[in-house]
């Protein structure tokens, strides 16, 4: 995505030191307006620290971060109602009816109210935006597993948000609640302008959902684009297993089209039971995590 607007997030050399231990060691990326970035990594990469940092609620060691033009260690209650934070979930709600608690906690972003943001989402808004029009007078504890997380999402835009920070999205979702939360966070980001940052451990997810996907391993971040991108950067040679007259056949090569073609030239319809498996991204994925780790421990 091209944007020429100053970025919504814009980090670099983002360092954390606990004690003796570097948990981030020089993270530097930058987010455009209107994009959904994943932020993808596994236990221990950091992932939480640099959210809990642009997120103004931990303090870096070093490095430089804005977001929203602004120092996260120094922003004001003003910058913060220009943030949403869209939790795993919301559990203290249970007896709130849907527009009643999506009204109330309104209320509090009315005094940061400015002509370029001028309201927080009217509640009704709102409610068609995220699906929940047939919920909006049912108590929060009836809402199944993919409306609870429609709610979880207004409660993070109810103050109108430039930027919305969503950790583990689908988490416990079925397929098609999934699929509807994607839609969702798609179309705030195409519609509305809304900067998305998701931390996921979701591989599929985040192809899927990110216009651009972030590695986070051992502190650094080890790549940065879309899916396709990150495949083609770790491009790996493709696996082609056939059988011929009973014999079972194996080898990597990085032209499978090429390959393919020429044993059909050969052998013609004695090739059965061919079988390509590409390069996919959780072995791009994985390989980037291997060779960071490799890295780090030379």
């Amino acid at each position: 995505m091209v944007d020429t607007e100053p970025a919504a997030i814009d980090v670099e050399g983002l360092r954390m030191r606990y004690g003796s231990v570097d948990v981030l060691r020089g993270v530097t990326f930058r987010a455009g307006r209107g994009e959904v970035v994943a932020l993808l990594g596994p236990n221990g990469a950091g992932k939480t620290t640099t959210i809990e940092i642009l997120e103004g609620f931990r303090t870096r060691s070093a490095g430089r971060a804005e977001v929203l033009g602004v120092d996260p260690a120094h922003a004001d209650e003003r910058w913060r109602a220009r943030i949403g934070v869209v939790l795993q979930s919301w559990r203290d709600h249970g007896k709130w009816r849907v527009r009643e608690l999506l009204v109330h906690l309104s209320r509090y972003y009315a005094p940061y109210a400015t002509p370029e943001r001028p309201r927080p989402w009217d509640a009704d808004a709102l409610i068609r935006a995220v699906g929940l029009t047939e919920q909006a007078g049912k108590k929060v504890r009836t809402l199944s597993g993919g409306q609870r997380r429609r709610l979880d999402v207004a409660i993070g835009l109810v103050g109108g948000p430039e930027l919305l920070f969503v950790d583990e999205p689908t988490a416990g979702l079925d397929p098609r609640a999934r699929l509807d939360f994607h839609a969702l966070v798609r179309r705030l980001a195409d519609e509305h302008r809304i900067t998305v940052l998701i931390t996921t451990h979701d591989l599929a997810e985040a192809e899927k959902l990110a216009h651009r996907i972030l590695v986070l391993s051992g502190g650094r971040i080890v790549a940065d684009g879309t899916a396709a991108e990150l495949a083609r950067r770790m491009a790996g040679e493709d696996e082609v297993r056939w059988t011929l007259d009973g014999e079972r056949f194996a080898v990597s090569t990085p032209e499978s089209t090429a390959f393919v073609r020429e044993l059909f030239a050969r052998h013609g319809a004695a090739v059965a039971e061919l079988e390509v498996r590409r390069t996919s991204l959780e072995d791009t994925y994985m390989a980037l995590v291997r060779e960071q780790e490799q890295g780090a421990a030379r």
